[in-house]
This record gives structure tokens, sequence and C-alpha cells, in this order.
């Protein structure tokens, strides 16, 4: 509603009254370059966009116009940003901080290995079943974006803690209804939100004082990161994201700038 009001205020602005089926790809065009001359960043004029192409789709359908004018309407190129990671040491510090002496300790300090082991997406971690570990193989089954399954491997550390966590914490909970399946719960039985991993994460931040802005998809980051600064194969790192195009893991081959220059450095004549 927001990007066809404001659709509509640049044709008041004109003097143009035209109903959708009157309106031209030239029209939508003159438009977009009324809100990049407002300041709008890329971004910004990408979602406007989104939504006006949305509108005209719901027209077709509806049968209120034969022809949809944004069809060839152009989205702005949207840089990469290049995320934030933590550095083995980072991690370390990180999950040295929590205090094992209370039981939701127990259950962070695996939630946080999980998390750095297998790269999961949040939501990926605060769904995962127990039906789904097969820790006897080193894999874990996750459903990604999508419901698409992919088999993970997952490492000897947090295979530990996880196991501890099972035997030691879990078992001992009054469990919800509805969530006998789900690894990590909260303190009533219930499944965690993904709010709470994110609190339990700034948290830790703050105890060890650092001064990065991170989320659990920064451990995500981080996991693709450290495996390709070790060398593993891209394809490899992009079946363990789930990720649908290999041009977004590729995203972490531009972020070790040291490594990049000692690579350089080692293999160019120049160097």
């Amino acid at each position: 509603m927001h990007d066809i009001a404001l659709l509509d205020q640049y044709l008041q602005l004109n003097t143009l009254s035209y109903s959708p089926a009157d309106l031209k790809l030239e029209h939508l065009q003159n438009f977009i370059k009324w809100i990049n001359e407002m300041g709008l960043s890329a971004r910004s004029q990408a979602r406007i966009i989104s939504g006006i192409k949305g509108f005209f789709k719901y027209c077709l359908m509806e049968n209120l116009i034969t022809n949809d004018p944004s069809q060839l309407l152009e989205t702005p190129k949207l840089g990469r940003k290049l995320p934030d990671t933590l550095s083995v040491e980072d991690i370390n510090n990180l999950v040295a901080a929590i205090d094992l002496s209370r039981p939701e300790g127990v259950r962070n300090k695996a939630i946080l290995e999980t998390l750095y082991s297998c790269g999961l997406r949040v939501s990926e971690l605060v769904n995962l079943k127990i039906s789904n570990l097969h820790l006897e193989i080193g894999f874990i089954k996750v459903t990604g974006k999508g419901d698409k399954e992919r088999l993970v491997p997952i490492g000897s550390v947090a295979i530990k803690h996880i196991k501890i966590y099972m035997d030691e914490i879990r078992c001992h909970l009054s469990i919800k209804s509805g969530s006998e399946d789900i690894i990590f719960l909260n303190q009533r039985g219930g499944k965690l939100s993904r709010v709470m991993i994110f609190t339990i994460i700034k948290q830790l931040a703050e105890k060890i004082n650092l001064k990065k802005s991170i989320s659990p998809h920064t451990f995500r980051h981080s996991f693709a990161t450290h495996l390709i600064e070790g060398g593993a194969d891209l394809r490899a790192v992009q079946e363990m994201l789930g990720h649908e195009s290999i041009t977004t893991t590729e995203i972490y081959t531009h972020l070790d700038r040291d490594f990049l220059r000692q690579s350089i450095i080692k293999h160019h004549p120049r160097a």
C-alpha cells in the first residue's frame, strides 16, 4: 500500500491521473527516476519496485489490466555487503564466558558449538530435532529454506556438548506437548524462540566486551569463512550452508584480506 501510495503521489504531482490499465513502462521508469532523485538507497528503490510489480501482477490476475507495464522494469543492482565474522579466538572467548554452573549454561554451550560446527541458520537451530541427529556417523539432518532437507557434518566438540546437555539437563525437564522431539528447550520445556538465541549471544558479547555487532548468523558466516580459509572446496561449503546458488557462497572468498595477501605474495611473480 505504501508503494502504491508513493506511485499515486508521483502521478498527482505531475498531474497524471491514469488508472492501472493506462500506465505504461515509461511512466514507471519516470517514477523510479523520481524516487531516485529523492535520495532513496538502491535497496529501498528495489523494495518499492518489488511492491509495484506485485501490484500489477495482482491487477493482471484480477483481469483489471491486459498487459503488465512493470514486467520490463529494471531493479537497481545491489552491492553485496561483506558479512561480519568472528575469529577463532573470539568464538573461544564467547564459549568460555558461559556460566556452566547453571543448567541453561550447559544448553547454551551446546547451542553455540552446534551453530559454529554446522553453520546453521537460527531457524534451523531452534527447529533441530532429536530424530534428525545421526551423531554416531557425525551428521545431522537439517530442514532449511523452502523445507529443503540437507545432511550437514557435525564436529566432535559439538557432539560432546549436545550429549552432555541431553544426558544431564534436558532429561530433567518437564517437556511441553509438541516439543518432545525438539533438542534445545527453554526452562519451561518449550521450544526456544529465535529472539532467545539472539539474546544469549548478545549477552555473552557484552560479558567479554566484544566490540562487534553479532548475531546467530555471525556464527554461520564465521563457519563458512574459516572453512574456505582452511582450503575447503567452495561447492562443499555451498552444500553445507544450503545455498541455492554458488554466487551466495562466493562472498566468503572475499573476506580474509591477510589470507588473500599471503596468497598473492606466495604465487605472484612480481610480489
